[in-house]
């Protein structure tokens, strides 16, 4: 567990560094580099990294409040922090003790990543995924294609998941494998006008007999791919699930100051009852998904055998509410809110995104359903 002014340390970095900034970053569609590099030569893109490895050693419920008020200030930010995050968590769970020596540090010392799962045909449907990785002597060959890569237009490293070929992998064998980003054979495309989330650098990436020595197979790969891309998305649903706590908090004071400030009708929007509604709606919005982030994390922090469960239910409940609560808040400030930089525009498309990534709602649900089935009646 980290002391509290090392959290508060990063906080402080990120307000300084993103600040009111992120209206502009959103119509120009890209963070500074200088701003991503900052925050992650601080180790606050992946917080969670301990200090042996350059990090700051952050429990996972103080980088999830860490997250959220990146979330508040800037989803894009938030989004690149969510894939530095995923990429070093995926580091430390799969790699070996020497790649994690090397690696983990220049996570934290200002070196960028971004996570290749899906691709045009497999989305939540791991079965699939096309993107081959076969032997060749001291090397691995990668070919395929992967969309909609969080942060891929930053990145100085991939970590890519793909299907092993050949007759020595059984079917259903997978690795994750390291590719830097300027390798012979990756193409990285922008991503044109995205939905929301506008300058996290979303891309879609080609990668054609791109050649990595072995060494960058993580672990040593041969393992379920599933179970791979499941490690993976345990992180990225805890820490989206956070960054849509941020969307509704940013919402809610929004609307507030709006509604405390602005009269009509020879009263504040406050004291009309059906305005005084979404305040309300938005107030309980914030602390239901606060609080299923906060027993995601404490059991993460835990080991909890229900850590999976935890995290599906933290992400699907925080996207929703984060969605209807920017809605409600466009609502609230009605033709004040309603141009494209202002931070309910943002909140209202940045949210829907949410409910689409590291699983959409329809699978968190599916999840769930299964959840509970198998508990006892």
């Amino acid at each position: 567990m980290a002391d509290r002014p090392a959290l508060d340390k990063a906080v402080a970095l990120v307000g300084e560094l993103v600040g009111d900034r992120a209206g502009g970053w959103d119509a120009a569609g890209h963070v500074p580099g200088e701003v991503l590099r900052g925050l992650g030569a601080a180790g606050v893109l992946c917080a969670e990294v301990p200090g042996r490895s350059g990090g700051i050693g952050l429990s996972s419920r103080e980088n999830g409040e860490l997250t959220a008020y990146a979330g508040t200030l800037c989803g894009s930010v938030r989004s690149v922090m969510t894939s530095q995050g995923m990429a070093a968590w995926i580091v430390q769970r799969l790699a070996d003790p020497g790649q994690r020596d090397a690696l983990l540090p220049e996570l934290t010392g200002g070196r960028l990543a971004a996570v290749g799962f899906s691709e045009p045909g497999a989305g939540s449907d791991l079965a699939a995924m096309t993107t081959g990785i076969r032997a060749d002597g001291d090397s691995v060959v990668v070919d395929g294609r992967k969309v909609w890569v969080t942060g891929a237009c930053y990145a100085d490293l991939l970590v890519v998941f793909g299907r092993y070929e050949g007759e020595r992998h059984q079917q259903g064998e997978g690795a994750a494998v390291l590719v830097p980003a300027t390798a012979p054979g990756v193409t990285v495309e922008r991503v044109p006008d995205p939905l929301g989330c506008r300058a996290a650098g979303h891309a879609n990436v080609r990668l054609d007999g791109v050649a990595v020595p072995a060494a960058n197979v993580l672990g040593g790969g041969g393992r379920s791919l599933a179970l791979l891309v499941t490690v993976a998305l345990a992180y990225g649903r805890i820490s989206v699930a956070w960054g849509c706590v941020g969307i509704l908090r940013a919402c809610l004071r929004a609307a507030a100051e709006h509604a405390a400030t602005r009269e009509q009708f020879g009263r504040r929007l406050a004291d009309h009852q059906l305005v005084a509604r979404h305040l309300a709606d938005l107030l309980a919005a914030e602390r239901i998904a606060t609080g299923a982030c906060e027993r995601a994390s404490d059991g993460w922090d835990a080991g909890s055998p229900d850590l999976v469960a935890d995290t599906v239910l933290a992400k699907y409940v925080s996207a929703g509410h984060a969605a209807r609560g920017a809605a409600s808040a466009v609502q609230v400030l009605a033709s004040a809110g309603a141009h494209d930089q202002h931070v309910v525009a943002r909140a209202y498309r940045d949210a829907k995104l949410m409910e689409i990534i590291e699983g959409s709602s329809e699978i968190c649900q599916l999840i769930l359903a299964e959840r509970a089935l198998d508990r006892p009646a």
